[in-house]
């Protein structure tokens, strides 16, 4: 199958295997593909900046990309966002887990100007379990994720229309200064309510925190 002609500017996240396997899939199938990979305090790539074509994919992208970049793309410009509508912004598995959910889930939508705002094209649900952890939860988000990219890019390479959805984002975005609080166990707590921020922000080297008379105590497990 020769490749599509459009010309795909892709932004992800630097070592991370599912945006190598996105940004791989697109190079077997587009025949202009710019990438810029980057990690959390990395500047834009100013050199992106000038770039001109028909999509821009944001695939686990730590960056906001600017309004003026966005107009620059003729056919779309969406990101994967590796959480449902309800859950726009940064740190959306933490919450979810908080909140007690039954379901989670990963969206594609058109990129605006503000994150997590733009038109919705489809959105895909799974069923959060009680075993389920912070670990756990975002390894099947991303698991699902990657399946939405697939489909969603397979559509479009057979010539359908990325049309948005019904579904719509049902707040403004998360943000980390909410998910850094939501790391702070309250010194009153009850044992549940400390069970619950536990669960929702512990994963890898980060770990929830009382503060207690000016001084940090970081849980130890």
């Amino acid at each position: 199958m020769p490749k599509q002609s459009m010309s795909v500017l892709f932004l992800g996240k630097e070592g991370d295997p599912h945006a190598t396997t996105a940004l791989d899939f697109c190079r077997k199938n587009f025949a202009t593909v710019t990438a810029h990979l980057g990690s959390w305090g990395d500047a834009f790539p100013s050199v992106a900046l000038d770039w001109s074509g028909d999509l821009i994919i944001s695939y686990l992208s730590r960056w906001v990309v600017p309004a003026s970049l966005l107009a620059r793309a003729n056919t779309a410009s969406i990101n994967f966002h590796p959480a449902p509508p309800e859950f726009p912004g940064f740190g959306c598995a933490s919450f979810a887990l908080y909140q007690g959910v039954s379901s989670y889930g990963v969206t594609c939508h058109h990129m605006a100007a503000t994150v997590d705002t733009g038109p919705i094209i489809r959105v895909v649900r799974f069923p959060v379990l009680e075993s389920d952890d912070l670990a756990s939860l975002l390894a099947r988000s991303y698991v699902y994720q990657l399946v939405l990219f697939f489909e969603t890019i397979t559509a479009l390479l057979q010539g359908k229309r990325l049309d948005s959805c019904n579904s719509t984002w049902s707040r403004k975005p998360y943000t980390k200064r909410e998910l850094d609080e939501l790391g702070r166990i309250p010194a009153d707590a009850t044992e549940e309510e400390m069970q619950r921020r536990i669960r929702a922000t512990t994963f890898g080297p980060w770990k929830p925190h009382v503060e207690l008379h000016g001084r940090m105590f970081e849980l130890k497990v």
